[in-house]
């Protein structure tokens, strides 16, 4: 251990020491002495003054700046508190020399603990945690020869202002620090710690987005995770999933919280709380639908090729357009099942079970569609539909073979997964647009989807797509501004509701130019790691 000050006057009167090995030499000289301690009391007597943390300590620091040497040094084994099964003395305080400027922070934080103040967490790649000097648990007593008192926030003002050398007093734990967990999740909300009333320390917290990768270091806290963003940079607090679970389930004036204390500050959470009153999820349908989308456990994989594509957006977007390009750019690569429905004009349907008003499901062609009418005199069974009977049918959809069914005047008609497992049994990657809801079946280990979002431009951008098409002879239908419209507020409506699903996101404002961007995103599945939900790889 080395004191900063002390260096300085060293320097300063040119001073040269005797000998750097003093931390060597007393180790001999217990180790000469050892089999006299139990028959000499004076050798009993110098073998504790040896031992003495303060005496070891005042060695350790002569020798590293006899050296030169001012990185912290190896623990000494005479302050090992296992040392000869000889337990710490409770007053053994120890004098730790930090050097900082004035608003760095540290990285640690504090509570209040008997009256006095102990360091409650070590923050990830701080300060504190790089230099290794204290540890979770230890006990400040003194910060530059001046006591603390026991108020956290007065404690960490101090140090922040602090600047030059920083000398504090310690009782050490001497609690070994745990390694870093391989832990790595997917945010699924945003998230800033300056305008969060629960966390025990702002400055301490790490802001993220949604969609940011996150690598988890310590959870030893239940409410408060320590984790540092995967591209690198310093650890922060982030709310624990249990706590963001408890917050996100709370009825929202029940969120309000009274004004935390100043004592709380950078300590564990303290003070009076309002009453809250939790959901009960038995007797709350619409929570039991909801998904609390907190983090999402993932996994850094090599290369590998994804089984299917998945398009998903509002109607109008392009989405089947790009998917016809994907193919044809390379048939031997790309496949699909073309789906039954499609959507053209506003009307009432039934969709999965579900009856919604808005644009109508119009059947269109597929290689495996299957339906419950009857077939024209032109049809033929397997030659563009699969005809069954309705009760078969029924059966199948709650058995849950289809990946999307509907009802159109009083028929049913569907797509089954079967078809997906075919194209992607020839070696093909299956290139769905489907409805956002089709994902959840599709998002496995079985099927591995690469969800790319297509995005709706300004409602301006679409029509003058649409006239450009128009005029090219692309399209027939002139595109309305209520239609536009209707397009715009859907693909915000499924952005909102599926967004933690989505790999990739393009804004489709340019057919040319998006498509580039998808083979790219394509070429690069080839070449470059992937992060994946962890469930597809344990």
């Amino acid at each position: 251990m080395y004191f900063p000050c002390a260096h300085e006057r060293l320097e300063e009167t040119k001073l040269e020491a005797v000998r750097d090995n003093n931390v060597e030499l007393v180790q001999e000289i217990l180790h000469d002495i050892g089999h006299l301690v139990q028959q000499d009391s004076a050798a009993a007597e110098l073998a504790r003054i040896l031992r003495e943390p303060h005496f070891q300590s005042l060695l350790e620091t002569h020798d590293s700046v006899a050296s030169k040497s001012y990185e912290t040094p190896p623990p000494s084994p005479v302050l090992d508190p296992t040392f000869n099964n000889q337990p710490v003395p409770p007053d053994a305080v120890r004098m730790v020399g930090i050097r900082k400027t004035a608003g760095e922070n540290l990285g640690v934080t504090f509570r209040v603990e008997r009256g006095e103040l102990v360091i409650a967490r070590i923050l990830h790649g701080g300060m504190v945690a790089q230099q290794g000097l204290l540890h979770v648990g230890d006990v400040i007593r003194e910060v530059n020869g001046q006591e603390v008192g026991s108020d956290p926030r007065v404690l960490q003002d101090s140090l922040r202002h602090a600047s030059g050398s920083v000398v504090l007093k310690i009782l050490p734990s001497y609690q070994e620090p745990h390694p870093p967990r391989q832990v790595f999740v997917k945010c699924h909300f945003d998230y800033d710690p300056a305008s969060d009333s629960l966390i025990p320390c702002k400055e301490a917290g790490l802001r993220f987005a949604a969609g940011d990768l996150l690598q988890i270091v310590n959870q030893d806290d239940p409410n408060w995770w320590q984790a540092c963003h995967v591209e690198g940079g310093s650890a922060g607090l982030i709310p624990s999933q249990l706590l963001e679970e408890k917050r996100k389930a709370f009825v929202k004036r029940d969120l309000e919280v009274a004004p935390t204390s100043a004592g709380a500050l950078c300590s564990s959470l303290s003070g009076k709380r309002k009453k809250r009153m939790m959901y009960l999820t038995t007797k709350n349908a619409e929570f039991d639908r909801h998904e609390l989308l907190i983090y999402e456990e993932v996994a850094r994989m090599p290369p590998f090729r994804r089984k299917t594509l998945v398009l998903i957006g509002a109607q109008g977007v392009g989405r089947r357009s790009l998917k016809n390009k994907l193919i044809m750019s390379d048939q031997a690569r790309y496949g699909t099942t073309i789906p039954f429905m499609s959507q053209h004009c506003y009307h009432h349907h039934v969709l999965n079970g579900t009856p919604r008003v808005g644009w109508h499901w119009v059947l269109r062609v597929t290689l495996r569609a299957d339906t419950s009418r009857k077939p024209k005199d032109s049809e033929k069974d397997g030659h563009g539909y699969h005809f069954v009977s309705r009760g078969e049918m029924e059966a199948d959809i709650k058995a849950g073979h289809y990946l999307e069914h509907g009802e159109y005047e009083g028929n049913l008609y569907g797509t089954k997964i079967d078809s997906i497992r075919a194209v992607v049994n020839a070696g093909k990657m299956c290139i769905l647009d489907v409805n956002p809801q089709a994902v959840k079946v599709l998002r496995t280990a079985e099927f591995v989807p690469y969800v790319v979002f297509i995005e709706a431009p300004s409602a301006e951008t679409l029509r003058a797509m649409n006239r450009a098409a128009l005029e090219s002879g692309v399209a027939i239908k002139q595109l309305t501004e209520a239609d536009a419209r209707r397009t715009v507020e859907e693909s915000s409506r499924i952005q909102h509701g599926y967004s933690h699903y989505f790999d990739l996101s393009l804004t489709n404002d340019n057919l040319e130019h998006t498509f580039g961007q998808l083979r790219e995103a394509m070429e690069n599945l080839r070449a470059e790691p992937q992060w994946v939900p962890v469930t597809w790889v344990y």
